[in-house]
C-alpha cells in the first residue's frame, strides 16, 4: 500500500539553557503555583531548562480558567518571543477549544516551537497540525513534574522525544499508578503492568493524530479537525469516560468520512475508575467493522495514568503486532 505522508513542521529540539514557557490554555495554573514547587523546579533545573510563565497563567475565573483573550494572548506571546524555545501546558481542563477561532495560525506556523501537554490540550494540538502543519507533543503537563515518586519513566520519555532526534522504541512500564499523588505524595499504589494488549494483528506506518478521544471529537465538522489519511490514531480517555462512553465516542470517530485512511490504532491505558477491562475493550473493538484488518494495540503508557510516554501529534510511528513493537520514527 502506498503511504503518502504530509509535510509537517518539526520544531527544534530543546537544549540545556533553553527557556520553556508555562502556559494555561485550559484550566488556570493559579491554584498549583506553589504546590510541590521545589520538586517541580528541581526537575526542570536538572534538564537545564529555565522556566518562564505566561502573563495570565494565574488568572482564575468562576470556571477555574481565564478569559479567552488572556489565554490567546499568552499563546501568541510565547510563539512570538524568540527567547522562548517551547511551551508546556500547566494542566488540562475542558475549554481549550474556545481558543481555536482566535489563534493566529500564520504566527504559529512561522514560529514552530515545542508545545507539550495532554488531555484537553488535544484540541489545540490537532488544530495546530491542521492549520499550521505543526508537530506538537502529547506528554506531561508542567503540573506533573511535581510528582515526587514513580516519575522517572515519564521524565525519560519527555527527554527522549523533546531533546533527541533518534527513533524511540516504546516499551511497557513494569508498574503504573493511578492515584491522587497531588493530594498525598506518600499514599501511592503502584500496580503491576500486564503489558500491551494486542487486540488486532498487523503492521502499519503512518502519521500520528489524536490524543484524548472525547476532545478530538469536539473538532469534528470544524476547520480544525485533522486529516485522517495515512494516520495512526492515538486514543485515550479519562475516568469520566466509562466503557459505554468510550464505545460511543469511538463510533463517532469511525463514522468520519476519512476514517478509511487510518492505518492503525494505539489506545492508552484506562484509569481504574473508568471501569474499562480488557474483555470489555475487546468486545468494543470487535464490534467495529471499520477496524477490521487494522492493527490495534491497547494498554499503552499514555493518557491519564503514570508513567506517560511523550508522543508526537503529527509525527511518524510504525507498529508491528507480531513482535510486538512500536517505534516513533519522526518526532
Amino acid at each position: 500500500m502506498l503511504i503518502t505522508l504530509l509535510v509537517v513542521l518539526i520544531p527544534r529540539k530543546l537544549h540545556a539553557g533553553d527557556e520553556l514557557r508555562v502556559v494555561a490554555p485550559s484550566c488556570s495554573a493559579g491554584p498549583m503555583l506553589e504546590q510541590h514547587r521545589s520538586i517541580r523546579e528541581a526537575r526542570f533545573v536538572g534538564l537545564g531548562l529555565r522556566l518562564s510563565y505566561g502573563e495570565h497563567v494565574a488568572e482564575c475565573d468562576d470556571f477555574g480558567s481565564s478569559s479567552v483573550e488572556s489565554r490567546v494572548a499568552d499563546l501568541h506571546a510565547a510563539f512570538a518571543d524568540p527567547a522562548v524555545a517551547g511551551m508546556i501546558t500547566a494542566i488540562g481542563g475542558y475549554n481549550a477549544n474556545q481558543l481555536l477561532p482566535y489563534l493566529d495560525w500564520d504566527l504559529i506556523g512561522a514560529n514552530p516551537k515545542v508545545f507539550c501537554g495532554n488531555s484537553d490540550i488535544t484540541a489545540l494540538q490537532n488544530a495546530m497540525l491542521t492549520r499550521a502543519d505543526l508537530v506538537t507533543y502529547t506528554g506531561p503537563h508542567w503540573s506533573a513534574f511535581g510528582m515526587r515518586d514513580y516519575f522517572e519513566r515519564t521524565l525519560d520519555g519527555f527527554v527522549a522525544c523533546l531533546f533527541r532526534k533518534d527513533p524511540i522504541a516504546l516499551e511497557p512500564s513494569p508498574v503504573w499508578t493511578d492515584d491522587a499523588w497531588y493530594l498525598d505524595q506518600d499514599d501511592r499504589t503502584p500496580e503491576p503492568n500486564d503489558g500491551w494488549w494486542v487486540l488486532h494483528g498487523g503492521a502499519a506506518r503512518g502519521r500520528t493524530v489524536g490524543g484524548n478521544l472525547c476532545t478530538l471529537n469536539l473538532l469534528q465538522g470544524t476547520a480544525f479537525m485533522p486529516s485522517l489519511a495515512d494516520s495512526i490514531l492515538l486514543l485515550e480517555d479519562d475516568l469520566e469516560s466509562q466503557p459505554v462512553h468510550f464505545d460511543r465516542n469511538l463510533t463517532s470517530l469511525l463514522q468520519q468520512r476519512e476514517f478509511k485512511g487510518v492505518r492503525g490504532v494505539l489506545i492508552g491505558r484506562f484509569q481504574q475508575r473508568s471501569n474499562m477491562t480488557r474483555d470489555l475493550l475487546e468486545q468494543i473493538v470487535g464490534t467495529k467493522r471499520e477496524l477490521a484488518g487494522l492493527p490495534v494495540i491497547a494498554n499503552i503508557d499514555f493518557g491519564h495514568t503514570s508513567p506517560m510516554h511523550t508522543l508526537p501529534i503529527g509525527g511518524t510511528v510504525q507498529l508491528d503486532t507480531s513482535v510486538p513493537a512500536i517505534r516513533v520514527m519522526e518526532h
